[in-house]
């Protein structure tokens, strides 16, 4: 078998959110499962297709054991820099944006989030692209954006 990088009980840390796939029961394919950033402890390693390794994790506070691929997981104590926002997530510019005395984004103007930048100089940041300048993505601080309501999307 190909060498895990965890073993059971070791604490490991969702660095992705993890939807449903289709195979947790009781919930709809799409559904949230876990979000990034909790940790839980493998309580069983297998692969897929024999080319994958997936280990079973047990979300304690969240109350479910997930199947996860190694790229998703970091070790429990390893550094973590949470973020507000998420990959394709809808945000909206706390402040007017300009260059050079040039307005590129108004205030409340609505982006989504194309990365995010966990060690980016001054904190996270995120490669948004903002609907308002088409095929453009500027990199934003967490500092200068707010979330969009969900009845606003």
């Amino acid at each position: 078998m190909m060498n895990a990088k965890w073993e059971y009980g070791e604490a490991v840390r969702l660095i992705r959110n993890v939807r449903n796939d289709g195979t947790y029961p009781g919930l709809d394919p799409g559904a949230p499962l876990v979000r990034r950033g909790s940790i839980g402890y493998v309580v069983d390693v297998g692969t897929f297709l024999q080319d994958q390794i997936i280990y079973s994790v047990n979300f304690i506070e969240e109350g479910k054991i997930v199947g996860c691929r190694e790229e998703e997981l970091i070790g429990g104590e390893d550094e973590w820099t949470p973020s507000r926002f998420e990959f394709r997530e809808k945000v909206r510019a706390a402040k007017q944006l300009s260059v050079n005395g040039s307005v590129l984004i108004e205030l409340g103007a609505v982006g989504e989030v194309i990365k995010v930048i966990r060690d980016a100089a001054d904190g996270v940041a995120y490669h948004i692209h903002f609907d308002s300048l088409p095929g453009r993505v500027l990199q934003i601080p967490e500092t200068i954006l707010e979330p969009v309501a969900k009845t606003e999307e």
